[in-house]
């Protein structure tokens, strides 16, 4: 019974053709959208609205990109939701590994209460606090800039519960125990224990929060009232404006704003799986 467990350990798992199947329809399926978008976007709108529509790239690409940068003001908007989206990421993930690590491994008083009222929050739907918001926003002379978009969405509930339930399995106490008795100091227990040790879920949460931010809309296109300071989506949402919108122009803009994305993640996806699988391993 050794042996064979000897020999299947070293041997490397092969798919058959159902799984290549599968895999490469569920690849088509994924790519399909922004395939579609491309292809709209190098058309004209009296093409898009023709029946059947268009299954392959036209001409008219970079002239529509060229649009779309010019009448959304598209470089301005993706240096705004750049600095948005990854000052909304690194406060979350930050305050989101602090909290989470508090309610994981610290005692205190009502810490149960406190946790119930913070998942409490996730069930409230985010269009009952925008009245409230805005006024807050308001009173503080923030509305049409970056800093009311940002300072609202530092903290997330599920980033909170997200990183708690993490670092229950992946950090034991008998290590934090042994940083206490060795002197070490709260500081340095987060940052060369904790840290480390939620780094896999840090990565996944990063990930999610930086996604999230960067395609919000709803909070945006309210506290940036004017657009002077707008943001990729509040951006998209004034293009094709006229009697009769341009989808081709819209599609194009699309397509500039995801293209940061697929960038991103073309650079830094090997890290992101590798964290993943990182985090799975320990689980």
């Amino acid at each position: 019974m050794a042996s064979l467990k000897k020999r299947g350990a070293g041997r490397q798992l092969r798919g058959g053709r159902l799984t290549y199947a599968v895999l490469i329809l569920f690849t088509v399926g994924s790519l399909f959208p922004l395939v579609w978008t491309a292809i709209a976007a190098s058309r004209n709108n009296t093409r898009l609205a023709q029946t059947p529509p268009p299954f392959w790239f036209g001409g008219n690409l970079f002239k529509n990109l060229e649009i779309a940068w010019t009448d959304a003001n598209m470089g301005t908007a993706l240096i705004n939701t750049l600095v948005v989206a990854g000052s909304i990421t690194v406060g979350t993930v930050l305050f989101s590994t602090l909290a989470g690590f508090a309610f994981a491994k610290l005692r205190f008083r009502f810490r149960g209460l406190l946790l119930l009222l913070v998942i409490g929050t996730m069930m409230v739907p985010p269009q009952l606090s925008v009245v409230p918001l805005f006024m807050m926003v308001a009173e503080f002379g923030w509305t049409d800039q970056l800093q009311s978009v940002v300072l609202p969405t530092l903290v997330s509930a599920f980033g909170v519960f997200f990183m708690r339930q993490y670092l229950i399995e992946a950090l034991p106490t008998e290590l934090i125990e042994a940083a206490r008795v060795d002197g070490a100091s709260s500081f340095r227990v987060i940052w060369h224990i904790v840290f480390p040790a939620a780094r896999p879920a840090m990565a996944v949460l990063g990930m999610l929060t930086f996604v999230m931010a960067w395609n919000d809309f709803f909070w945006p296109i309210i506290a940036l009232t004017q657009g002077g300071e707008p943001t990729v989506q509040v951006a998209l949402a004034g293009l094709g404006r006229g009697q009769i919108p341009d989808q081709s122009v819209i599609m194009a803009g699309a397509l500039l704003g995801t293209l940061p994305l697929l960038i991103a993640f073309v650079l830094f996806g090997k890290q992101i799986v590798g964290g993943i699988m990182q985090g799975a391993v320990k689980g």
